[in-house]
């Protein structure tokens, strides 16, 4: 586990990085490359959309010209307070202090999750999809942005050590673990030479979907089923 997927750490981490994290964030996640995602969403104006890890507001920026009923969710205070003074606390958006692997919402009280730049701090990122998953309605769709795996063994190194980074096999994993269905990547990039991004966009099941997550494997198969004396 990464140094700042410890969450008092992210939390430190941005309490400093709140005060420049606006500049340094289009060098890696632009404004063209989260466009380029919102449009893959088909957001409804009256959607209910969820923005888990808002942070100051720059995806939340985008979500408001698709819907006008945008709730934002974020553990760091510093981080938020950059986006109360762009959009006020519960003028344009609805904020929420929280964490993203217990969501502070009921079951399928959503229309759409989004969260970039978010995934890559949470410890346990199945349990976080499996929340995504619980509150979006059945039949709708969740976008995840998070740090694209390095080829570069040194840069994997480092990458390990500091935060979460997944290529595409893992994100399948992880959300099919959750129990989503239909599940796409899109690997995003700002300039070259820039870190990527790798997006991943799923839909939760409904009742006519078969879903077999890892544990349902397990009890679906009898060599794998607890015995009794």
């Amino acid at each position: 586990m990464g140094i700042l997927e410890d969450k008092e750490n992210a939390r430190l981490f941005y309490k400093y990085l709140s005060k420049v994290y606006d500049r340094i964030n289009p060098f890696i996640w632009n404004a063209e490359m989260r466009d380029e995602a919102l449009k893959e969403l088909d957001i409804d104006p009256t959607d209910r959309v969820l923005d888990v890890g808002c942070g100051t507001g720059f995806a939340t920026e985008g979500l408001l010209r698709y819907s006008q009923d945008i709730h934002g969710l974020d553990q760091s205070i510093h981080q938020m307070e950059k986006a109360f003074s762009k959009f006020g606390r519960t003028d344009d958006v609805k904020f929420y202090r929280g964490d993203a692997e217990r969501l502070p919402f009921a079951d399928n009280s959503f229309d759409v999750i989004w969260s970039s730049g978010s995934i890559e701090y949470w410890p346990n990122p199945v349990d976080a999809l499996c929340e995504f998953r619980r509150v979006v309605k059945p039949g709708n769709r969740v976008l995840v942005v998070g740090p694209d795996y390095p080829d570069s063994w040194i840069f994997q190194q480092l990458a390990d050590a500091i935060m979460l980074f997944y290529d595409e096999t893992e994100a399948q994993e992880m959300f099919e673990t959750a129990g989503f269905v239909d599940i796409e990547h899109h690997v995003q990039q700002a300039y070259p030479g820039t870190p990527q991004a790798i997006t991943t966009i799923a839909r939760a099941p409904t009742a006519d979907d078969t879903v077999d997550t890892p544990s349902q494997q397990q009890v679906s198969d009898p060599a794998a089923a607890p015995t009794t004396d």
